[in-house]
């Protein structure tokens, strides 16, 4: 008798978080990617910028020199340059490999932050954004939704240091807010998810609906019950 052949590997997934500061995006990567390699999946996790020796000195100029004047186009092209790196060297091998790449942030920053934060074309930025990732999206992208004021009284809560990026006035912050809702309500794989719960209660959120759009991975024994 024959024996029955290997069954495919499963698909690799690249997953994005996005969010206002203080949304919990790297708290909720840090939950789901602890919840799914307990059920034996191989998982990255990473952050943008970063997760690439290139990608992490952009973040140490770009975000951790408060005292650094950058201005909004050298901002892009550093952020966009990390991202090239982080596509070839993070997110292509893992999901070649059947990896599930999970992002603390992405393209859509790029959109929100360089776009709408600091007033740059928005066509323009998201075309240098596709050069950038040689046209790799995510598979989904899930959106913790929050005011930035609830998100920055919680950083204060914390006792977070304010990096640079966190130390832009209110209405900046508010023209982030108002673009990522505005691209989840318009851009397919967007899954926005309201982060205004309790860190458990959001991860449950945040697991339903991976498991809605992406039901051969989330949905089954070990995982979550239709």
């Amino acid at each position: 008798m024959e024996s029955a052949p290997p069954s495919d590997p499963r698909p690799g997934l690249f997953l994005a978080f996005e969010g206002v500061e203080g949304s919990g995006k790297t708290t909720q990567v840090a939950l789901l990617a602890a919840w799914l390699r307990e059920r034996g999946l191989d998982v990255v996790v990473a952050r943008e910028p970063g997760s690439t020796p290139l990608g992490e000195r952009v973040r140490q100029t770009v975000l951790a020199e408060v005292g650094l004047h950058v201005p909004a186009r050298s901002e892009l092209f550093l952020m966009l340059a990390a991202r090239a790196a982080f596509v070839e060297q993070v997110v292509r091998p893992g999901v070649a490999a059947g990896r599930i790449v999970i992002a603390d942030r992405f393209e859509l920053s790029t959109l929100a932050y360089q776009g709408a934060g600091r007033g740059l074309p928005l066509d323009e930025v998201a075309a240098c954004n596709r050069i950038a990732t040689g046209g790799v999206t995510p598979d989904a992208t899930v959106l913790l939704d929050v005011d930035p004021e609830v998100g920055a009284a919680r950083q204060r809560a914390e006792g977070k240091s304010a990096d640079r990026m966190e130390m832009e006035d209110v209405e900046f912050h508010r023209r982030v807010a108002a673009a990522y809702r505005a691209h989840a309500a318009r851009v397919a794989g967007i899954m926005r998810v309201d982060a205004g719960a309790p860190r458990d209660e959001v991860q449950r959120r945040v697991r339903h609906a991976l498991a809605a759009r992406f039901p051969e991975t989330f949905v089954g024994t070990g995982f979550i019950s239709q």
